[in-house]
Parts: structure tokens; C-alpha cells; sequence
């Protein structure tokens, strides 16, 4: 259960990135089974291809990543970015074959370059529905050859009017199941990520709670909890 710890002021640059590439998904995401189903193609597992692999996670989608630096790998799976660490495509694959199926979320990392990965998963007719954020610049560049093959970019888009971003650490212990009762009932968005983001966010936030919401939910919150 949720318990009691002093706020951490890194907390905010760690978890906002990730609920907002976790919004941008969200807007193709199918209330019950999320993006299951749904591949994307996260690129390097570079800082910023972790968070979008965490919010992949979140969603629902699979996702496959790259990297040629053997201790990045390491840390993505240690800290419970990725699920499986694999050496080539094929191995990739005949994962996320099984788990696209399922439609089950699951994360994948090669260890090779991603502009290598790129050439192959091409050359191989392997066409992910999702890309990362068009503006992440010579990361993003290296994937045109999907983008004329139809996948798509993640959009992130500014924050909501009126919507924070929220951290509680001091909380009751039902205060996911009280926060889903204040929560309007479209609200599939948050609703998800208070269930499924402490699995996927890391060890070191896993007891902290955290959504993006209106003054007036959160001050119907602060009765539950105390946030940053």
C-alpha cells in the first residue's frame, strides 16, 4: 500500500514527461483494453525513450526500442522500462507477435543502433503504428521510412485549461480507490494511470500517486492526501 515519504523535488521532472506522452497516447486509446494491439516504435533507449516506453507500458501498447549502449540496457531493465532485453529483430518479434495478439503491453529492447533497427524492421515490413514525438528532432528523423508507410507520431500537446499537474506521497491508504470515486466517470485517462502507473513508473516513485486534474478534484482530493 501506498505509505508516507517526504517529497522528493525531482518527482515533477520525472513524471510529468511521462504522463504527458501517456496523455498523447491516451487519445487513441480504447477505455477497456487501452492500445492493445497497437506497436510503437520508441527509437533510442536514450532518457526520453524511456519515459515514452513507460507511458506505452501505462497505455497498453507494445513497444520496441534500441540501443548500442550495453549499460543503457541494463538500467531500462533494472528499473522496469523494459520488459525483455533481446540481440536482434527475430528475437524481438516472436515476443511481441504473442503479446500484440493478446493485445497485452509489452516492452522490448534490442541492442543495437536505432538507425540499424530502423533499416531492418523496413527491410523486414515491420510497421509500427506509433512513432515518437516528431519534434524529438535526429532521433525521430532516422523513422521517414515509416512515416510514408503510414505511422504515425506522438502528439504532446500543452497541458488541458485549468488542469495540474498533481503529487500526492502522504496519502490514506484507499486513496486510489476514494480518488476514482471523485473522478467524473469519462475520466478513462486518469482513472488508468492511478491503477497501472505504479507498476510501470520504477522503484523509486512506486509509492507515490500522481494525475493531471482540475483545482476543484484536487482540493476534493487534499482531503485524502497531501501533494506536492
Amino acid at each position: 500500500m501506498p505509505g508516507n515519504l517526504p517529497f522528493n523535488p525531482d518527482w515533477q521532472n520525472q513524471l510529468e514527461p511521462v504522463y504527458r506522452l501517456y496523455a498523447a497516447l491516451a487519445r487513441e486509446m480504447d477505455p477497456e483494453t487501452g492500445l492493445g494491439g497497437k506497436l510503437l516504435y520508441a527509437g533510442e533507449l536514450n532518457e526520453d525513450g524511456c519515459r515514452l516506453v513507460r507511458a506505452a507500458n501505462i497505455a497498453g501498447a507494445a513497444s520496441l526500442s534500441a540501443t548500442a549502449d550495453p549499460e543503457a540496457l541494463r538500467r531500462a531493465n533494472r528499473e522496469g522500462v523494459a520488459d525483455f532485453l533481446v540481440t536482434s529483430l527475430d528475437e524481438a518479434l516472436r515476443i511481441l507477435k504473442n503479446e500484440v495478439r493478446k493485445r497485452h503491453a509489452v516492452s522490448v529492447a534490442v541492442s543495437v543502433a536505432p538507425s540499424a533497427m530502423v533499416a531492418v524492421m523496413i527491410e523486414r515490413g515491420v510497421l509500427p503504428d506509433l512513432l515518437p514525438p516528431a519534434n524529438w528532432g535526429a532521433g525521430a528523423a532516422s523513422v521517414d521510412g515509416f512515416l510514408t508507410r503510414g505511422a504515425r507520431p506522438v502528439e504532446v500537446e500543452p497541458p488541458s485549461d485549468g488542469k495540474v499537474f498533481r503529487i500526492w506521497a502522504q496519502m490514506q491508504p484507499d486513496f486510489e480507490a476514494l480518488a476514482v470515486e471523485i473522478l467524473p466517470e469519462n475520466d478513462h485517462v486518469n482513472r488508468r494511470w492511478l491503477r497501472l502507473s505504479p507498476r510501470y513508473l520504477g522503484p523509486s516513485v512506486r509509492r507515490v500517486r500522481s494525475l493531471a486534474c482540475t483545482a476543484e478534484i484536487a482540493d476534493r482530493l487534499a482531503a485524502l492526501g497531501t501533494s506536492q
